[in-house]
């Protein structure tokens, strides 16, 4: 079985996906990985529609880490309506190793992505688009209804995909089985939209009882609801 961890990431790494996907633990850990292996990384929290599980939670441990965190102005606050900062644009020209952005669910939070259209377009060659699937969440359970939000976050955000994740779980109550027909959409979806790569994330004690056809990438629960730790 092929780590993602052994996979060369080019500088920019873009993660879309619907709501419960897992974008931002794999943005997380990704960042983790990536520091580990001796690169600067910035990670770029550009959900500006939900307010919960979004990487700027977690800026004081990745601070520690020494990952840069940016997030749109008054994320984690009472306002309703966050501002992306002119900061972020600075990522595509300051010299980092590799930049996570983590980008809001559905094609409206893709919208955040659209903005900085022109930036990705000079940049391509050195950017990869990651579309992370969760085959145990409503909305992402078949082919048909994948497609279609991959679609319209992809129009939206204006960057196509490369590669799709499958990280389907159900956090504790994921078994193999659940990921190895997560893998099977994955590539039925990747043979739709015309994507060559497809990948598999999640927890070791899971994926190592797997039978899969694509690289897998370790990763370590982080966004835990505090009603889950009751």
């Amino acid at each position: 079985m092929t780590e993602m961890s052994e996979i060369s990431f080019p500088r920019f790494i873009v993660l879309t996906g619907n709501y419960g996907s897992g974008k931002t633990e794999l943005a997380l850990n990704l960042a983790e990985q990536l520091k580990r292996d001796g690169k600067s990384v910035t990670l770029v929290d550009l959900d500006i529609v939900n307010p919960y599980f979004r990487s700027a939670e977690k800026r004081e441990e990745m601070e520690r880490a020494g990952i840069r965190m940016l997030a749109p102005t008054f994320a984690m606050t009472t306002v309703d309506i966050p501002a992306l900062p002119a900061e972020i644009q600075s990522v595509f020209e300051v010299p980092c190793d590799h930049v996570i952005f983590d980008v809001g669910g559905d094609d409206t939070g893709a919208a955040a992505l659209g903005r900085y259209y022109p930036s990705f377009q000079k940049y391509r060659g050195e950017t990869v688009s990651l579309f992370v699937l969760n085959a145990s969440r409503p909305l992402t359970q078949n082919a048909d209804d994948v497609t279609d939000i991959a679609s319209r976050i992809s129009s939206r955000g204006r960057l196509g995909i490369d590669a799709i994740i499958n990280n389907t779980n159900l956090a504790d109550q994921t078994v193999p089985a659940m990921v190895e027909e997560g893998e099977k959409l994955a590539r039925e979806c990747a043979k739709r939209l015309g994507v060559e790569k497809v990948m598999t994330s999640g927890v070791r004690g899971v994926l190592d009882q797997c039978e899969l056809n694509t690289p897998c990438f370790y990763m370590e629960r982080k966004m835990v609801p505090e009603w889950m730790n009751i």
